[in-house]
C-alpha cells in the first residue's frame, strides 16, 4: 500500500446548504486554520501533517552508523550524505511519497525532547529495544540485532568479566549502555562508571586509545565500523548479548505511523532491501583481521606516499583511493610483485590484458597503474547500466578478478535461483558455486574459483573506507593547520 493522502474532496447538497450550516462550516474552517498555523514543534506526531506538509522529518544521529557529511566517496548519495540509518530513512520517505528533512544531532536527550514535542516524527538512530525505553515510547518491527561490547586497548590486560575492571569505565549518558549497567549494578554492588554528555561512542574510542580512560562499551555494529581505523580496540567480553534495534516514535503520535512503518519495514524486509543496504555498509566488515589491519595501516603512511600521485592521475573519474585500495590488494603496492599464475606488477596485469591496454612492462609502476585502471573503468562500462553504484562496482571488481565472463555465470544463476542478479550481495552468495560441477557444468565459461572475487572485493572494501577515513583526517589536519597559520600575527 503507498501511503499518498487521507484528503477528500466533499460536496455538500445545496438543499441541505442552508445560511446556518455555511456559518458552521466557516467556523469549523477557522479553527481548523488556526490549529494547523500553530507552531509545529507544538503539535502531536501524525500521519496527516506528514501528507500536508510534504516531508517526514526523522531525528538521527551523527556517525557512521546513522548519518554523515563526507566528500567524494563511492557510497555517498545526493548532497554528500550517507550512512545506514539516513538510506533507510530516504527508502521510507520515497515509500510515503513524500521528502526527507533529516534533523541530526549530538544528543540522545535531545533527540528524545524534539520526538516528544512534535519537532521530529521518528527516530532513525540504531536505538536498542530496552524496557526503560519500552515505557517512554513506542517501536517499529526491528531491523537489526547488536550487541554490547566492553573494550579495552590492545597491550592492557584483558578484562573477562565485571570484577577485572581495575580503571575507569565511560559510557555515553542516556545510552542503552547506562540502563544496561544500572541493571547489572543489581547484582554487582562494586561495579562504578562514569557518564558523559560531551563524547559519543567514537570520541569515547579515541579517548580509550590516548589512555584517558581505561574502558567503554560499544555496540557491535559501532565496534565493527571503528575497528577498521582504530584496530588497538579490543574486545574484553560480551557485556549484553544481542538485542533488537528499531525506529522510534512517540506515545502521542497517531497509530497511522506506526502502521506505515508496520508495513515499510514488512516491504524492504521482504524484498531485499534491507538485506542489500545491510551489506552496503556492513557486509564487508564483519571479520575483523588485526595484523592485516595494522600492517595496512602501516603502509599507507610508509608506502602509499611514493604512488599517490601516480593514483592521483590516472583515477581520474575514479576516486583515486579505490584504485590504490585494489593495488594494494593485489601487490601490497610493491612494483615487482609477482604470483605462480603469472601476473605481475603494481596492479598485477597478465600478459595478455597488459597488452591489450597498450603496457610494455608490467614492472614499470605508471605503466601498471594506467594499464590497472584502463582495464578496471573497462569492466565498469561492461556493466548494465540498469546496476547503480556502489554494486556496479563491486560487480567490476569481481569482473578485475574473475572476469567479466564468469561474474555473468553467477548472475545467471542468481536469476534461476529467484535472486536479484544486479545486487551484489545476492550474486556474491552464488559466485562459490561456481566450484561445484552440478553448477558450473551447465555455465558458459566453466569452472572458477568463486569465492576468490568475494573474498577480493571484501578486502578492497575495506582497504578503500580505511584509505578513505584516514586521508579525510589528513586533510582536517592540513586545513586546521593552514588556518593556525593565518591566525598566527
Amino acid at each position: 500500500m503507498k501511503f499518498k493522502s487521507f484528503n477528500q474532496k466533499i460536496t455538500p447538497s445545496t438543499t441541505l446548504f442552508n445560511a446556518l450550516s455555511l456559518k458552521k462550516l466557516i467556523i469549523t474552517c477557522l479553527l481548523l486554520t488556526a490549529l494547523f498555523s500553530c507552531d509545529e514543534k507544538h503539535q502531536h506526531a501524525s500521519f496527516a501533517r506528514i501528507v500536508e506538509r510534504g516531508y517526514v522529518s526523522v531525528g538521527t544521529l551523527y556517525g557512521p552508523n546513522s548519518f554523515y557529511l563526507q566528500g567524494n566517496d563511492i557510497q555517498i548519495q545526493e548532497s554528500g550524505n550517507a550512512g545506514f540509518e539516513y538510506e533507510l530513512a530516504k527508502k521510507y520517505a520515497d515509500y510515503l511519497n513524500v521528502d526527507l528533512k533529516i534533523v541530526p544531532s549530538y544528543s540522545l536527550d535531545e533527540l528524545f525532547i524534539k520526538l516528544n514535542t512534535g519537532d521530529v516524527d521518528v527516530l532513525a538512530a540504531g536505538l536498542s529495544v530496552t524496557d526503560k525505553r519500552l515505557a517512554r515510547f513506542r517501536f517499529a518491527p526491528s531491523y537489526e540485532k547488536i550487541s554490547q561490547k566492553l573494550v579495552f586497548k590492545q597491550g592492557n590486560i584483558r578484562p573477562r568479566k565485571l570484577s577485572d575492571l581495575s580503571g575507569k569505565l565511560m559510557v555515553t549518558a542516556s545510552s542503552s549502555h547506562v540502563e544496561n549497567l544500572q541493571a547489572l549494578k543489581q547484582v554487582n554492588a562494586d561495579l562504578k562508571w562514569l557518564e558523559t554528555t560531551e563524547f559519543d561512542s567514537e570520541e569515547l574510542l579515541t579517548k580509550l586509545l590516548s589512555d584517558e580512560i581505561d574502558y567503554t562499551i560499544v555496540d557491535s555494529n559501532t565496534l565493527a565500523i571503528n575497528r577498521r581505523y582504530y584496530p588497538e580496540v579490543s574486545v574484553g567480553f560480551t557485556i549484553k548479548k544481542a538485542e533488537p534495534l528499531a525506529w522510534m516514535v512517540s506515545k502521542n503520535s497517531d497509530d497511522a505511523i506506526l502502521a506505515s512503518l508496520v508495513e515499510f519495514f514488512g516491504q524492504v524486509l521482504h524484498n531485499g532491501t534491507l538485506l542489500a543496504l545491510d551489506d552496503k555498509y556492513y557486509g564487508h566488515i564483519e571479520q575483523f583481521n588485526y595484523v592485516e589491519t595494522r600492517t595496512f595501516i602501516k603502509a599507507v603512511k610508509t608506502k602509499l606516499p611514493e604512488y599517490q600521485a601516480l593514483f592521483e592521475k590516472y583515477g581520474q573519474e575514479i576516486d583515486w583511493r579505490l584504485l590504490a585500495a585494489i593495488s594494494y590488494q593485489e601487490s601490497h603496492w610493491k612494483p615487482h610483485a609477482r604470483s605462480h599464475t603469472g601476473v605481475r606488477g603494481m596492479m598485477m596485469l597478465t600478459l595478455a590484458t597488459a597488452k591489450q591496454m597498450g603496457i610494455k612492462s608490467r614492472l614499470d609502476a605508471e605503466q601498471s597503474i594506467r594499464g590497472g585502471s584502463k582495464y578496471f573503468k573497462r569492466m565498469i562500462a561492461k556493466m548494465p547500466d540498469r546496476i547503480p553504484n556502489p554494486d556496479r562496482i563491486w560487480f567490476a571488481l569481481a569482473s578485475y578478478n574473475v572476469g567479466f565472463g564468469h561474474l555473468n555465470d553467477a548472475r545467471i544463476i542468481t536469476q534461476q535461483q529467484g535472486g536479484d542478479p544486479d545486487r551484489w550481495v545476492e550474486v556474491k552468495k552464488r559466485l562459490p558455486l561456481l566450484q561445484q560441477k552440478k553448477y558450473y557444468k551447465n555455465t558458459k565459461y566453466g569452472y572458477a574459483r568463486g569465492a576468490e572475487p568475494v573474498h577480493y572485493v571484501e578486502n578492497i572494501r575495506r582497504y578503500y573506507d580505511t584509505l578513505t577515513w584516514l586521508d579525510d583526517k589528513s586533510k582536517q589536519a592540513k586545513s586546521v593547520e593552514a588556518q593556525s597559520l593565518v591566525a598566527t600575527p
